[in-house]
């Protein structure tokens, strides 16, 4: 009988990275049609006002991202891990394809039509993976990726399977021009 070679554990998350990406790329893509219900998605929807809301009060989170309009460099989204936790690296991968729906999902809402996100479509949706070894570090670059206009979410684990329920992993930034990205980022290691 012949042994029949094992992928390696790199490859495996590798893939896991993959098809978390990719799922989470064609079910936006799928809610933006409007295949769950609802109807498809083809303008920002309005944030709706309260009476004493000026022009000058708004919640970051919910902004329009930057368009960058004369800044013609390649866009890519980038994926901070949390090395500090422990997860597997399957578990990794689910949290980034989280990270990448999220950001996702923020410019479908905010700026369906957004000339970055379809630069970003069109060149192959490029992402890249760092890390960090805090929860503190995560929200540091959030603060700074939110003051520069870039879209940036942080995945909260349900706790359902290796951490506690609440735990910061994750932090998805962009897409935008590599540049702008790297203002917050480029220092970071790859993970």
């Amino acid at each position: 009988m012949q042994d029949t070679p094992q992928p390696s554990t790199a490859n495996v998350a590798i893939a896991c990275a993959l098809i978390a990406g990719v799922t989470g790329y064609f079910i936006g893509q799928a809610k933006s049609l409007g295949l769950f219900g609802g109807k498809p998605i083809s303008e920002a929807p309005r944030k709706k006002r309260k009476a004493d809301d000026s022009d000058e009060s708004s919640d970051e989170d919910d902004a329009a991202p930057s368009e960058f309009p004369n800044n013609p460099e390649e866009c890519k989204l980038v994926l901070v891990v949390r090395t500090d936790l422990g997860m597997t690296k399957g578990k990794i991968g689910a949290q980034c394809g989280h990270a990448t729906l999220a950001c996702y999902k923020h410019f479908l809402r905010y700026a369906p039509n957004s000339t970055i996100l379809r630069r970003w479509e069109r060149a192959g949706q490029m992402k890249v993976a760092l890390q960090v070894k805090s929860e503190e570090e995560l929200e540091i670059l959030q603060a700074q990726a939110l003051s520069l206009g870039l879209v940036a979410h942080i995945i909260h684990d349900a706790g359902r399977t290796q951490i506690a329920s609440g735990s910061a992993t994750v932090l998805g930034i962009g897409p935008a021009p590599k540049g702008v990205i790297d203002q917050v980022t480029g220092n970071l290691k790859l993970l």
